[in-house]
């Protein structure tokens, strides 16, 4: 194939690789019974309000969504403290990450990441042709000390998910004001809050306030998690007016559809759903946090809907044999540690379908007496 068909760039880019959907494993295994912990998807499915506003909202498909995302907007912005002009709705988080490189990101400049992070953010950085500096986590930890260290003059984004994915770890207020700090005014720092709704701790920022200091901050949040929306790709980014005007320049017109504007906007009504789904997670967390300790098996506490385990084995190899007897979990090895699993904190029933399988899982693999 001739080098002039495609853009070089692109050959950097690790294609993402997603949670195994429990279709395709019932259709290539043979079997019926599956349940996936792998994609961080609320175990008890989308909230109900939003449900019943999709059934209403089916018959009004044959025209095209509001653009500006005005309603919902307007509830998020009463919700948060901020005005609509402080926002932008995008097709899943994801997208707005995109868009945030496309906005700001010239060609040989860098966007600074940790690892193991979000992989999202080293492929937005190479489709504009950036680079990604990485900077190692401390205990699993992003060091904020040593990215505000590798902050250059090319430096032009920064990237910080907390809590991160795939570690549930958090960076807290006090240090990440110090890290402000040390930014200089040519550089965005962007906080992905995706388990914002997961985290209890007293201790986490609050990083709407450093856009409303008028600070080069963006704040993303999704339907995705606690929510239940994942299959409608809907999230949302906060920050100055400024800001959002650029990122406005490169989003495609539509790009949120009808039906995922009015579940979100119904989603952020149903406060029940919100407690129960975290009244689940902490409960799993719980259970797991014990059965883990149980059987010696290293992890970290979490702050999202998620943990980050050590299985002491092949993680792949783990995966391979937990996915024949129906469990998808997700391998730690494309996050650079071999021999962790993420895995998501599912309801009481999945959590201990969960630890049984392990448990033979890696008895069979010698890790369990």
């Amino acid at each position: 194939m001739s080098k002039h068909l495609y853009r070089e760039e692109i050959l950097d880019i690790k294609p993402y690789v997603p949670g195994k959907p429990v279709e395709e494993v019932k259709r290539e295994l043979g079997i019926s019974d599956v349940i996936k912990l792998a994609s961080n998807e609320n175990p008890l499915g989308p909230a109900p309000a939003a449900v019943r506003v999709l059934q209403e909202m089916a018959g009004s498909v044959s025209v095209y969504p509001d653009g500006n995302c005005y309603y919902l907007k307007e509830a998020l912005a009463e919700k948060l403290g901020v005005l609509p002009a402080n926002l932008i709705i995008g097709n899943g988080s994801d997208e707005i990450i995109k868009m945030i490189a496309e906005a700001f990101l010239n060609e040989g400049e860098e966007a600074i990441v940790a690892e193991p992070t979000f992989s999202e953010y080293d492929f937005a950085a190479k489709i504009m042709g950036g680079h990604t500096v990485v900077v190692p986590t401390k205990e699993f930890t992003f060091n904020l000390s040593a990215m505000a260290e590798a902050i250059t003059e090319k430096t032009k984004l920064i990237f910080i998910c907390n809590p991160n994915n795939p570690t549930g770890t958090i960076v807290r207020q006090s240090d990440v004001q110090a890290f402000l700090q040390r930014v200089p005014e040519h550089v965005i720092t962007v906080f992905d809050e995706a388990y914002y709704e997961y985290v209890t701790d007293e201790s986490y920022p609050n990083t709407l306030a450093f856009v409303q200091e008028g600070r080069n901050v963006i704040v993303l949040r999704t339907f995705s998690k606690i929510y239940g929306l994942a299959g409608l790709r809907i999230g949302y980014g906060v920050s100055t007016p400024a800001l959002i005007d650029l990122l406005n320049r490169v989003k495609e017109p539509f790009n949120v559809n009808l039906l995922s504007q009015a579940a979100a906007q119904a989603a952020l009504s149903d406060i029940e759903h919100l407690q129960r789904s975290r009244q689940i997670n902490e409960e799993g967390k719980a259970y797991l946090y014990n059965e883990f300790k149980r059987l010696g098996l290293p992890f970290m506490p979490t702050h999202a809907n998620f943990v980050w385990v050590q299985v002491r084995a092949d993680s792949q190899q783990v995966f391979a044999k937990m996915l024949r007897r129906g469990v998808i979990v997700r391998t730690g090895d494309i996050f650079g540690a071999p021999d962790f699993l993420r895995i998501t904190i599912g309801t009481r029933e999945q959590n201990k379908r969960l630890i049984d399988t392990l448990c033979a899982v890696l008895t069979e693999e010698g890790v369990l007496g």
